[in-house]
C-alpha cells in the first residue's frame, strides 16, 4: 500500500504498510467517513509525527493515548494543539512542570511543533479519532501500528528516551530494549493524577542530561 508519509519512516515501516491489519484501518476510515462521520485529525494530518521528527533525527518519544476529540484541535502531535486553540488541561499541566523544571515562561499556546522538529516523536498510541468520541478508534488496529513503531525504534536507533506518562504509556515499556535505551516514568499529567507524580519528575531536565551525556544537542523545551 502506498502510504504518504516522510521517506524515513515509509522505508523503515514498509513491511507493516503491506500487512493486512493496516489495510483494515483504511478501509475502515473510508468507510466512515463515506458514513459522513467526522473524524480527526485531517488526514493529511494523521501521520503528522513522523513529517516532523524523521527516523533519522529521533532523539526522544513522549507516547500520548489517543487524538483529541474536540473541533480543530487534533493535528497528529500528541499532548499538542494548533495555534489559536485553547491549551487543554493535561498539556497545561505539562507547562506547570517545565516551569517548575527549567523556569520555562508558561506559553500562550499549545503548538508543540518546534519539540517534533528537534526529533522529539510526539506519538499518539492511536492515530485518529471519531468527533467527540474518545477511544472511538482504539480498536481498528492503530495500536499493532505504533506498537510496530516503537519496536523498530528499539531495535534499529540506540540512546532514544521514552517518556511514558502513565499507566497505559507504561504498558508499553516491554516494546523497548532497556540495554539500548532510556525510559523515564511518571504519572500521567492529567489534572486527575498529575499530583500524584508527574508534578516533580523533572523529565524535560533529565532528558537532556541523557542526551548530552551522549553527546547529542539537548532539547530546547522553550517555545
Amino acid at each position: 500500500m502506498d502510504v504518504k508519509i516522510e521517506q524515513s519512516w515509509k522505508k523503515v515501516l514498509a513491511e507493516e504498510f503491506a500487512k493486512p491489519y493496516f489495510e483494515q484501518i483504511v478501509l475502515h476510515l473510508k468507510t466512515e467517513r463515506a458514513a459522513g462521520k467526522v473524524i480527526y485529525p485531517p488526514g493529511r494530518l494523521i501521520f503528522n509525527a513522523f513529517e516532523h521528527t524523521t527516523f533519522d533525527k529521533l532523539k526522544v518519544v513522549i507516547l500520548g493515548q489517543d487524538p483529541y476529540h474536540g473541533p480543530s484541535q487534533a493535528h497528529g502531535l500528541s499532548f499538542s494543539v494548533p495555534d489559536g486553540i485553547a491549551i487543554p488541561p493535561s498539556l497545561v499541566n505539562i507547562f506547570k512542570e517545565l516551569k517548575n523544571d527549567i523556569g520555562m515562561a508558561i506559553p500562550k499556546h499549545g503548538n508543540l511543533t518546534a519539540w517534533a522538529s528537534q526529533g522529539v516523536l510526539l506519538l499518539n498510541a492511536v492515530l485518529s479519532v471519531r468527533a467527540n468520541e474518545p477511544a472511538s478508534h482504539a480498536k481498528i488496529g492503530w495500536m499493532n501500528f505504533t506498537d510496530a513503531v516503537i519496536q523498530k525504534i528499539s531495535t534499529e536507533k540506540k540512546g532514544i528516551v521514552f517518556l511514558l506518562w502513565g499507566k497505559f504509556a507504561q504498558e508499553k515499556a516491554h516494546l523497548i530494549d532497556i540495554t539500548k535505551h532510556h525510559i523515564l516514568k511518571a504519572a500521567h499529567p492529567s489534572p486527575f493524577s498529575a499530583d500524584k507524580g508527574f508534578f516533580g519528575c523533572k523529565h524535560f531536565s533529565k532528558t537532556n542530561t541523557l542526551l548530552v551525556e551522549q553527546g547529542l544537542d539537548p532539547i530546547n523545551w522553550i517555545l
